[in-house]
């Protein structure tokens, strides 16, 4: 809500430099300014009005790379759990191979890889945490696939992604919810 609100409930303009303000302490301290209420920063910005309208740019990144990580990790997800064999045993060792790293030193090589800049830290985390939706997708899928609803759709006729779309993919739903719920935190 303070994100979406943020030109309203920002008392001043998050990047205004007033180097006669810099350096001015809490509201509450005794050399305080009123209308600064936690203060400014070297360059005399308000830091409450940066810290608002920070909560922007936190909030597009979480849900941007979330999103992109729930898509990819489900959707390789559903075609390891579903089709098994082969298809399970590439995916799930891709899926492997990329856990074994440390997520903080492969984030940072992936930026310095791709460069600086909002798009850099999207794609490095969606390029790390796919594989948390993965492996929980697949492991569903799996246990879905044996169930009798999806039995009956084939016995009807329905093809593999009729099935995984129409019958597999519905009960994933609110799985990927709280993942994806705990993956925006993470990626904050």
């Amino acid at each position: 809500v303070i994100a979406l609100t943020a030109p309203w409930l920002a008392p001043h303009d998050p990047l205004e430099q007033d180097l006669l303000y810099s350096f001015l302490p809490p509201t509450w301290y005794p050399q305080g300014e009123g209308s600064y209420l936690l203060g400014t920063d070297n360059l005399g910005r308000d830091i409450i009005s940066r810290t608002v309208y920070g909560t922007r740019i936190a909030l597009v990144v979480a849900v941007v790379a979330a999103s992109l990580a729930c898509l990819l990790g489900t959707v390789l997800g559903l075609l390891a759990g579903y089709f098994g064999g082969k298809v399970d045993l590439v995916i799930s060792r891709v899926v492997d191979i990329w856990m074994s790293f440390p997520a903080v030193l492969l984030s940072i090589v992936l930026v310095a890889v791709i460069g600086a800049g909002l798009h850099a830290v999207i794609i490095a985390i969606v390029i790390i945490d796919w594989t948390r939706f993965c492996r929980v997708v697949r492991a569903e899928t799996m246990v879905q696939k044996e169930l009798d609803y999806v039995a009956s759709g084939v016995t009807i006729g329905l093809s593999r992604i009729q099935l995984l779309l129409n019958e597999i993919l519905p009960n994933l739903v609110p799985l990927l919810i709280v993942l994806l719920s705990m993956e925006m935190g993470i990626a904050i």
